[in-house]
């Protein structure tokens, strides 16, 4: 998935694609001066480079970019989506397996959330799959306190505004009534941040639970809690058109 001229290819996305951090925050690491090309300091994310350069982030070299990769994790709660915590909190990161790749998440799940993961090596991919542009459903089984009318579920189809915050349609079945409670099944396309909480909270139906099944075509199914697994190179490849390599 490289695109490349005869200049050679901006050092932000080498970055990105080599697993070091995303697009962004490979951006951010350039102007805090973390960044060296071939001993010299990088200023501008804009810079080219070409086989054979060496990169340094924090006088550490950075390899070449291994194949993109990716795994589903299924994300216990009590974890926080991020490399370090300012609150020392632990992360999905620290909970990984030994012998891992430095490996980004596609999306996140906020510290109670559960579920389907996704962790790739490459950057540009997950930039990607993260776009609303991509069409990708994610899925979730939420579990909310209180009783779900018609009419709350036609105003999540209907999209919503919470807090000057606008939130495109989510599509919600009741699964199940639990005495208090009540099992939705929910499915949205872009996933703003706390996107569900937010707009359950604004209907007064607090939720108690929440677990992602979905993301994509890629299913959470059996995955044991905690657990992480491969996807297939050829199965990746069938499902991210125009994934090369």
């Amino acid at each position: 998935m490289t695109e490349t001229t005869e200049r050679g290819e901006r050092i932000a996305k080498f970055l990105s694609r080599a697993g070091v951090a995303s697009r962004r925050d490979a951006e951010a690491m350039i102007e805090a001066g973390r960044v060296r090309l071939n001993n010299a300091p990088v200023t501008h994310p804009a810079v080219f480079i070409k086989p054979g350069d060496m990169v340094l982030v924090d006088g550490k070299p950075v390899a070449e970019p291994d194949r993109t990769r990716l795994w589903r994790y299924h994300k216990p709660d009590g974890l926080v989506t991020t490399h370090k915590d300012p609150e020392g909190r632990p992360t999905v990161f620290g909970a990984l397996p030994p012998g891992m790749p430095r490996v980004i998440s596609i999306g996140r799940l906020d510290l109670t959330s559960e579920g389907l993961l996704l962790l790739t090596n490459d950057g540009e991919l997950a930039r990607k799959l993260e776009l609303p542009a991509t069409g990708w459903l994610r899925r979730y089984r939420v579990r909310v306190h209180g009783g779900v009318s018609p009419d709350k579920i036609k105003r999540l189809a209907d999209g919503m505004v919470v807090e000057g915050v606008k939130y495109g349609p989510i599509e919600a079945h009741i699964d199940s009534v639990q005495r208090s409670n009540t099992w939705l099944s929910m499915s949205l396309h872009e996933g703003k941040n706390r996107e569900i909480r937010r707009v359950m909270e604004a209907l007064q139906l607090p939720v108690t639970r929440l677990i992602r099944v979905a993301y994509g075509p890629f299913q959470l199914g059996t995955l044991p809690r905690g657990a992480i697994e491969e996807v297939n190179g050829k199965v990746l490849r069938e499902q991210v058109p125009g994934l090369s390599k």
